[in-house]
């Protein structure tokens, strides 16, 4: 029996000061120095992570699950990528990760090319195509709020879209402006990434991308937003709603909590208010 592969795509700089998150900064109009928004990007780079190893391992018990009951079943194999640019990248990036220790499994680590963001995303999913994966999944790596259940989910959409779908099939989810978060297709899907974030009408990634499948025909899955930070206010509500989670933990064990972002946010006594009326 064939085993099924999919893959789980990282796509990010590696977190430079300068280079990351530099609306929270106060050359921008931020409150923070351009090393501690490097440092808030690293720390949500690495709860991203770290929960999208649960999934992965979650998903590899799940069909474990399904062969051990039906032996006829395909077997399904999960593995994590890191994308990265310019190639001299590749080892910072590699270097970021393993320096904190011994991740819970490999990562594979690859350049993207392109002369936009649109081409080097689309770049990071070929390579992987050309690796005979069945399916790609990207996740954004500044989304501490991400849901466990959304990488579920979203893996779980495109394997079936990939046995049932002649077409296959598109999942996505984006944050609150409609920037995607998180978006993967199957191999035998006709869509691609270009000319999405530089769209000269100024329509959201959203939009284009339900555009795009919608004039082939092809199935598409949007899960529910998730609350992203590029400027300082979504900073504020991540910082609120990360710390709701945590009290919500001790009633819903199952919660994952972006505890790195945490641990800084109470570190550097972060406090959020709303302004006078």
């Amino acid at each position: 029996m064939t085993t099924r592969k999919h893959a789980l795509l990282l796509f990010s700089k590696p977190p430079l000061p300068g280079e990351v998150k530099t609306r929270l900064t106060r050359e921008k109009g931020g409150p923070f120095s351009e090393e501690e928004a490097a440092e808030i990007f690293r720390r949500t780079m690495f709860d991203v992570s770290e929960l999208c190893c649960l999934a992965l391992y979650e998903m590899e018990q799940e069909s474990k699950a399904e062969v051990a009951a039906n032996p006829a079943a395909a077997p399904k194999s999960y593995d994590f990528f890191v994308s990265t640019t310019p190639v001299e990248n590749v080892e910072i990036i590699k270097h970021t990760f393993e320096e904190i220790g011994e991740w819970p499994r490999h990562f594979t680590y690859i350049a993207d090319r392109g002369r936009s963001y649109d081409e080097h995303l689309q770049d990071a999913f070929q390579q992987i195509f050309d690796l005979e994966y069945d399916s790609v999944l990207y996740v954004s790596p500044d989304a501490p709020l991400l849901p466990r259940e959304h990488v579920l989910n979203g893996l779980r959409w495109l394997d079936y879209f990939g046995q049932t779908s002649s077409v296959g099939g598109v999942v996505q989810a984006t944050t609150q402006d409609g920037d995607v978060c998180l978006i993967g297709w199957t191999r035998n899907a006709d869509i691609d990434h270009l000319d999405v974030t530089s769209d000269q009408r100024g329509r959201p990634p959203l939009d284009i991308y339900l555009g795009k499948a919608a004039d082939k025909g092809i199935p598409l899955i949007t899960l529910p937003p998730v609350l992203g930070f590029d400027d300082i206010n979504d900073f504020a509500q991540t910082v609120t709603q990360a710390r709701a989670l945590r009290y919500s933990q001790k009633y819903q064990p199952d919660l994952y909590l972006p505890i790195r972002f945490l641990d800084w946010v109470d570190w550097r006594g972060i406090k959020v208010g709303n302004p006078p009326a």
